[in-house]
């Protein structure tokens, strides 16, 4: 981000073609690496919520985590190893995946869009829709067990046998309209910031007329830069929404850091990653 920003202002690339090959690959790096998390956020609440199953230990986490990362190195060290994906071009004056007739960079190029968007889309759609489907059961099916409840409770009443009468149970009905809403927010967000820039990368090798017309650079630089937002977006409303999350990072905030009094028995309460990010 900082050597696009850098770029921007003085629309040229001065950092030379082998760090534009190493930026290419951190870039896609990073990048597959968030999508990873994503990914895994969205099976373990699908395992957990749809298929009520809570199989992610802390140990099991970590190894993740690591398969993940080395996952995501494989997948974007080729862009400085042995493909010449990465361009700067006269019309183009950033680093880039230029356009290129070559298969092996067509190939790449495709393989990243589908790492990238494509898979994590149908996964995270799949997820995301039996996780809310199961959501709306669960609430219309407490939603008839308080409305049977209070009819039987009324009938108790009338007939004089108040001793029997037991307290109604107050349901939450916003807890499951956030749940709704949090993550159908993440995956708009999702889908926004990552469906212009994978649909500008393979016009940009696939189509030589795309690559080299005026209109390329500016679509191309607000595509990445909406990328970038993406980096930004999932922790802001993982915040702003789960409170589990919100408590998590307290957690592991250094205390002068803390602005709120700790509340005591939190610093030995173990943490299990499949509670940080429940809705």
């Amino acid at each position: 981000m900082p050597f696009t920003a850098v770029t921007l202002a003085t629309t040229d690339w001065s950092f030379g073609v082998g760090f534009c090959r190493i930026s290419v690959m951190l870039y896609w790096l990073f990048v597959l690496e968030g999508v990873s998390i994503l990914l895994i956020i969205s099976v373990d609440r699908f395992l957990i919520i749809v298929q009520r199953q809570d199989k992610l230990t802390p140990h099991r986490a970590k190894i993740l985590i690591a398969a993940s990362w080395i996952l995501s190195l494989c997948v974007s060290l080729p862009s400085v190893v042995s493909w010449r994906t990465a361009a700067i071009g006269a019309q183009v004056p950033q680093c880039i995946l230029g356009y290129s007739e070559s298969l092996a960079d067509r190939g790449y190029t495709v393989l990243l869009a589908v790492a990238v968007f494509f898979v994590p889309f149908g996964v995270m759609s799949y997820s995301y829709l039996c996780i809310l489907n199961t959501v709306r059961r669960n609430a219309l099916r407490i939603h008839n067990h308080t409305s049977e409840g209070s009819v039987a409770i009324s009938h108790v009443s009338k007939l004089g046998l108040t001793g029997l009468q037991r307290p109604q149970v107050n349901v939450d009905m916003s807890f499951k309209t956030r749940a709704f809403t949090t993550i159908l927010i993440l995956f708009i967000g999702f889908s926004v910031c990552w469906l212009p820039h994978t649909v500008v990368s393979l016009l940009a090798v696939f189509s030589k007329r795309f690559y080299l017309s005026p209109a390329f650079y500016p679509i191309s630089i607000g595509a990445l830069w909406l990328s970038y937002l993406k980096a930004v977006f999932n922790p802001v409303i993982y915040c702003w929404r789960i409170r589990k999350f919100r408590e998590a990072c307290l957690e592991f905030m250094p205390k002068t850091c803390h602005l709120c009094p700790k509340i005591p028995g939190r610093s030995r309460r173990r943490i299990r990653p499949s509670n940080i990010y429940v809705c």
